[in-house]
């Protein structure tokens, strides 16, 4: 967390952004949506936390252009194939696919002869009912959902989705795309 937080306050400070602005940017994708804005104290109070929500460190590393494995210790800041995370058009919202991620997790248990309680106690910090939750499609906190895309040995953002909260018709949202990008 501190890695993460430690580069978006460089870019930050390199750009001349207050936090209010850091903060607009970030939440850019959320003009076109139903999604509830990022909160600016979040932002701010990251670097004092040990995780954050998936749903904010994905528009983080989106806004840094960055991948989660970019921040794991002893893995090099280029992106290795398969890394980068998904695009997303204004009216899209990454998110973690935690159903598919326990499918992942599912394969890889079976494959490996494993009961759910052995899987959590290789896994730090998880439960059994915490793995198997994830079927449900609950939120994930980052960094911890890293340790299982590692555990998996898949790239994040094979569980990455960009997904639509359109706010009004597509004719709408592309009548604001128009307005406010005079470039198209």
């Amino acid at each position: 967390m501190l890695a993460l937080c430690k580069a978006l306050d460089e870019a930050r400070l390199e750009r001349s952004l207050s936090w209010v602005e850091l903060t607009a940017e970030i939440n850019r994708p959320f003009a076109y949506t139903t999604s509830i804005p990022i909160n600016v104290a979040t932002i701010r109070r990251m670097a004092k936390k040990q995780a954050v929500t998936s749903a904010v460190a994905l528009q983080v590393l989106r806004w840094l252009d960055r991948t989660p494995e970019s921040f794991l210790v002893g893995h090099d800041i280029k992106r290795e194939s398969g890394e980068a995370l998904p695009e997303a058009g204004p009216d899209r919202i990454l998110r973690f696919d935690t159903r598919s991620l326990y499918g992942a997790l599912n394969a890889e248990r079976r494959e490996r002869g494993l009961t759910w309680k052995q899987v959590a106690q290789e896994l730090p910090g998880f439960t059994d009912g915490m793995l198997t939750n994830l079927a449900k499609g609950p939120l994930i906190g980052f960094p911890r959902v890293m340790f299982l895309t590692q555990w998996v040995r898949k790239p994040a953002s094979s569980f990455v989705l960009a997904r639509s909260r359109r706010k009004g018709s597509l004719k709408r949202t592309c009548a604001m795309l128009l307005c406010t990008n005079r470039s198209l």
